[in-house]
């Protein structure tokens, strides 16, 4: 692909660096901002820059906030007591988007792999089993990728939480086993939450 501008080409390579753009792709964004006014690109640039100042983790879920506590964490007519552990902030947005779910969230921020030398103490594990205790919750809703790292992770959290009255469970198998969560569609996801069963494990 060749350029007449540097700077076009320069600012290609930079969008051809996000997943999933590739160096066509890019090329038509920047033709586009491009065609665009000044101010409205200077907006684009600084939404981006914003973002990326001010976006930080929740104290509490490790949802993405822009404060210390994020909206759903400090929305108070949510089920406080329900509490929805995921592997991803993409997992959130999924189960939000599918309006069926109503509780709390943490996010642990991956899952255990320990090929890949992924363990607990990487996973925002603690801080789980903390806010359990805590804040009292009464039910907790394996919501991980049903994947062989994902069954590893939801057996090891519920091993922690055997000799406790928080209840177990895990989202219905509408989400086929070896598929992510965030790419499932919203109502098998919905149905997937709503359906949940109780999670049970043996020594």
């Amino acid at each position: 692909m060749n350029f007449s501008s540097k700077l076009m080409e320069q600012a290609v390579e930079a969008f051809a660096g996000l997943p999933g753009i590739g160096r066509k792709s890019a090329l038509r964004l920047i033709l586009h901002l491009l065609s665009k006014e000044q101010t409205d690109v200077e907006g684009f640039t600084q939404a981006i820059l914003d973002m990326k100042k001010n976006i930080r983790e929740c104290n509490h879920c490790h949802n993405l906030s822009d404060r210390e506590i994020c909206s759903i964490c400090d929305d108070l007519h949510r089920k406080n007591d329900v509490l929805c552990v995921v592997e991803s902030i993409r997992d959130v947005m999924a189960i939000e988007n599918t309006g069926q779910y109503r509780g709390l969230y943490h996010v642990l921020g991956g899952v255990i792999k320990p090929i890949e030398g992924i363990g607990p103490d990487q996973l925002n594990i603690d801080s789980l089993l903390e806010r359990i205790k805590k804040e009292k919750t009464r039910e907790v809703v394996m919501a991980i990728s049903p994947t062989i790292e994902g069954e590893t992770t939801t057996y090891y959290i519920s091993k922690q939480l055997k000799n406790t009255s928080v209840k177990i469970s895990t989202i219905a198998r509408g989400v086929s086993f070896g598929g992510e969560l965030q790419y499932a569609d919203e109502l098998t996801l919905g149905r997937s939450i709503v359906a949940r069963t109780p999670y049970n494990i043996s020594d």
